[in-house]
């Protein structure tokens, strides 16, 4: 029996077919630099304006290869101790910066009423795995052990990130567990995360052409990233899972990646994880990227900070 078409929202539907007759060339058919800028170039075209907020300062740690640079977002000039949000970009490893996550991360300072803390991490093919895994470890376990020079005195970390960036949240949590920072990790959340080899998923196959993350761009980050398939920075999935912190997870229904998101939350769930999974239906990778010319991205964006919002409060009773 023949799958049911696919539900495809109608901005999104908009969205995809404007690309398709704007065509253009692949981002793994150009030369990196000019991928890179055209990243950056398409934020404004296509995300929301940022939000103001009371602090947006740039900041750097040191790192294992050198000083990393961070972005403190607060909607308060200073704050009690309490909760800070890590937050890892997306881009495959292999694009993204602080500038293409910014208006993004506005929105989350303003509606959770908590810092963030942006990393900005190495990025392949200069820097390959673990370069990325590396920097946000130490750039998270420095933030939870210098309010002195972040104006903030966390009492928990919450580790967030999209796509490749929650995959980092994912793995940034696990090596914390392994050996804890001065803090606890208290929540992790990532969006549309890559957590499992992909190549065998029924998502991979269904969606690898025509909404918007290809097949061919995904094999040509992992090709950039060069994680090793038997490790479990690289894979999440590779882990027990045992002893993960409670966990908001989202997915795209038109996402490549949207069955390792879902499987991964099944494994959280089967390991006693506390667990809210989003699945937003018609939507597609890197929809909280494009709230301007999907609108829908900015309801489902919302829905997912509450459950964060929801989370915290049902964790710290």
């Amino acid at each position: 029996m023949p799958d049911k078409p696919h539900f495809v929202r109608e901005d999104v539907k908009m969205l995809l077919g404007m690309l398709e007759q704007m065509g253009g060339t692949p981002l793994e058919h150009a030369p990196l630099d000019e991928g890179r800028a055209g990243y950056i170039a398409m934020g404004p075209m296509v995300e929301a304006e940022p939000r103001d907020l009371a602090v947006i300062k740039d900041l750097t740690c040191t790192g294992p290869a050198g000083d990393i640079p961070l972005r403190l977002y607060d909607a308060r000039e200073s704050r009690e101790a309490g909760p800070v949000i890590m937050f890892y970009h997306g881009g495959g490893f292999v694009i993204g910066n602080l500038q293409s996550h910014h208006a993004l991360c506005t929105e989350i300072a303003a509606t959770m009423d908590l810092p963030v803390v942006a990393v900005d991490y190495r990025l392949a093919p200069e820097a390959p795995f673990p370069a990325a895994p590396d920097d946000c470890e130490a750039a998270t376990r420095w933030v939870a052990s210098n309010p002195a020079e972040t104006g903030l005195t966390a009492n928990g970390l919450i580790v967030m990130g999209d796509s490749a960036g929650g995959n980092l949240a994912l793995v940034t949590a696990h090596s914390l567990r392994k050996e804890p920072a001065e803090v606890p990790v208290i929540m992790q959340v990532p969006l549309y995360p890559v957590a499992s080899d992909v190549a065998a998923d029924k998502s991979r196959a269904d969606f690898a052409e025509g909404f918007l993350l290809t097949g061919a761009t995904m094999d040509w980050f992992n090709e950039q990233y060069g994680g090793g398939a038997d490790d479990p920075r690289n894979f999440p999935m590779l882990d027990d899972g045992a002893g993960s912190p409670p966990t908001v997870l989202c997915t795209a229904g038109l996402d490549p990646l949207r069955d390792s998101g879902r499987q991964y939350a099944a494994k959280l769930i089967d390991s006693g994880t506390d667990v809210t999974y989003l699945e937003f239906a018609g939507s597609i990778h890197g929809f909280a990227n494009l709230r301007k010319v999907i609108p829908s991205a900015q309801k489902d964006t919302q829905i997912l900070l509450d459950a964060m919002k929801d989370m915290l409060g049902r964790n710290s009773t």
